[in-house]
């Protein structure tokens, strides 16, 4: 069974939990690209050492001519940037939007999917696997992982490309998988 929605898309969704290797296979792929835009999605957090030393090893990685821009804005971004793109990480568009009610969240995420389906180059998305643990004691927690989960399932049916990092490897999903029906 295949998804005859992507076959226009230029998306490559790569998925995986902590320190799987979803950034630096993305940042692989994108070294391929030429001038690519990586788009960092998080808040500065400048107190935050543990943070800034995770930051700081993305930026050594990433080659010097890439074009980056750091916000938590990706609506804009996506309105403004044209060429190729590496979003990393999508859950940073959750926490920017986390405390949306749910009609307006249902609004952002179908700008969102929107925005990525007329998109006419490469599009690569890291999206981080956080389901696969403990369930959260906390709402936001909750909320997280489950706003999480459809809209990664949602940029997986219209992404061209679907990778899984885990243990620093990488399997792509379309070989080996199927849509569920929904």
């Amino acid at each position: 069974m295949e998804n005859n929605d992507n076959k226009q898309s230029k998306i490559i969704f790569i998925t995986g939990g902590t320190k799987s290797g979803k950034s630096e296979f993305a940042e692989f792929l994108g070294k391929k690209i030429h001038k690519i835009t990586y788009i960092a999605l998080s808040e500065q957090r400048p107190k935050d050492n543990n943070w800034q030393k995770k930051i700081l090893q993305h930026r050594i990685r990433r080659p010097k001519d890439w074009q980056l821009i750091e916000t938590n804005n990706l609506i804009f971004a996506l309105k403004n940037e044209k060429g190729p793109i590496l979003i990393d990480s999508i859950g940073g568009f959750i926490m920017e939007n986390i405390h949306k009610k749910d009609e307006e969240w249902d609004k952002r995420i179908n700008l969102l999917l929107d925005l990525l389906k007329v998109r006419k180059k490469t599009t690569l998305i890291v999206g981080e696997q956080v389901g696969w643990s403990l369930v959260s004691e906390y709402e936001i927690g909750n909320k997280y992982i489950e706003r999480l989960g459809i809209l990664q399932k949602k940029i997986s049916k219209i992404s061209l490309e679907n990778w899984l990092t885990l243990n620093g490897r990488a399997i792509k999903l379309d070989n080996i998988s199927f849509d569920i029906p929904s």
